[in-house]
């Protein structure tokens, strides 16, 4: 088999580039790993960025979104007993989309098999071969061994996929840091307690009130990482969201039996560079960040925006300039949401053995935060996304 572009994995940043390439005219093929039902059984955030937005109207996979997304134009931050509001449009003039990542996943995925373009799903032990020469690469399938040559590979396979293992260790280089908690979350069919997020820094625990959509939320809570989901019951989880909710919005809690509960630890990961030969990462297989500012799905859109481009330009001019430079601008945008993403969760969370120091050093920068516009305008910057 040939094409001209190999994308691996199936998740919202190799779905999207290869909507984009398909309508420029460029032929790709997805590989995945799993089923399409475990990949669209994966609950993830759903905070889109006005350039996520606009990226999936380009990619013809817009129109249910614009129909059913929920427009936000800010959000609050709860301490001591106190809610915050971080006005978007007054700051930025610009707002963010709530819009869950499954449902994205999903319209690309219907946009995909509208458009005819190719995706080969239960595509076991790919592997990646020639990535400086005369890419071509090999799976299994229904016991069968396939290989597909082409002109580009780009890596789309999350953290643990093959892609960025296909990169020599004397080339790439990573860097790392992991926090000492997770995030418990629960998922559940009933109303929002508000109509924007809640962010709470709580002396028990950071948490979070978000949604779904309008009869369907989200919300979380600072765990340990040695804790399981096993050890938390709803009525667990329901009486310690209450405890640390202040009181004037505790009594909008609408509770009931979780859909969907797990507990995700949160890493901050960046691996430089994301160009080797003809192989290029984007998403999760170039970097992790904690959700706590809504840039993971973000960032593989902005990478998509890069990678997008620099490929259609080649096929347009068979010249390398726009390739060239995807790594560098990709990474640019990336190092900035990193660093907000981390600044959010070094603001939020109680952190282990935190002394009273560091307490009041958090304490004085969210006192700073809310009484300073300018401190504001550089969270909703941030928040509402950073342009390409």
């Amino acid at each position: 088999m040939r094409t001209q572009v190999v994308i691996i994995g199936s998740g919202p940043s190799g779905l999207l580039l290869g909507q984009l390439l398909h309508r420029a005219g460029i032929d790709t093929l997805i590989l995945e790993q799993r089923t399409r039902e475990y990949v669209l059984g994966r609950n993830r955030a759903g905070v889109l960025e006005q350039g996520s937005v606009a990226l999936l109207h380009e990619a013809g996979a817009g129109a249910r979104m614009a129909r059913e997304g929920m427009i936000h134009y800010g959000t609050e931050i709860a301490f001591n007993g106190r809610r915050h509001r971080i006005d978007f449009k007054e700051l930025t003039g610009k707002n963010v989309t709530v819009y869950g990542q499954t449902e994205v996943t999903r319209d690309l995925m219907d946009a995909r098999a509208i458009s005819g373009a190719p995706v080969i799903y239960e595509a076991e032990n790919v592997s990646l071969h020639d990535v400086s020469g005369k890419p071509f690469v090999r799976y299994t399938k229904d016991g069968n061994t396939h290989e597909i040559s082409c002109d580009f590979i780009a890596g789309c396979d999350g953290f643990h996929g093959a892609s960025r293992q296909a990169i020599p260790k004397d080339i790439i280089k990573t860097y790392e840091r992991v926090y000492p908690f997770g995030w418990l979350g629960v998922l559940v069919d009933k109303p929002p307690i508000a109509d924007e997020l809640i962010y709470v820094n709580h002396p028990r625990g950071f948490a979070l009130c978000s949604m779904r959509s309008a009869t369907r939320s989200r919300y979380y809570l600072q765990c340990r990482l040695s804790e399981k989901v096993e050890d938390w019951s709803d009525d667990d989880f329901w009486a310690e969201l209450k405890l640390r909710l202040d009181a004037d919005i505790v009594g909008n809690l609408q509770t009931g039996a979780s859909i969907e509960k797990s507990i995700a630890p949160l890493r901050s990961f960046v691996a430089e560079p994301l160009r080797y030969g003809k192989l290029f990462l984007a998403g999760d297989a170039a970097h992790i960040v904690p959700p706590t500012g809504a840039k993971g799905l973000n960032l593989a859109a902005g990478d998509v925006f890069y990678l997008s481009r620099a490929l259609i330009d080649y096929f347009k001019t068979s010249q390398d300039k726009a390739l060239d430079h995807y790594s560098q601008r990709a990474l640019a945008r990336i190092w900035k949401a990193e660093r907000f993403s981390w600044w959010m969760t070094s603001l939020l969370h109680q952190f282990p053995n935190s002394e009273g120091f560091d307490q009041k050093l958090q304490a004085a920068e969210l006192d700073y935060l809310f009484s300073s516009a300018a401190a504001q305008t550089a969270l909703a910057e941030n928040y509402v996304g950073m342009p390409y």
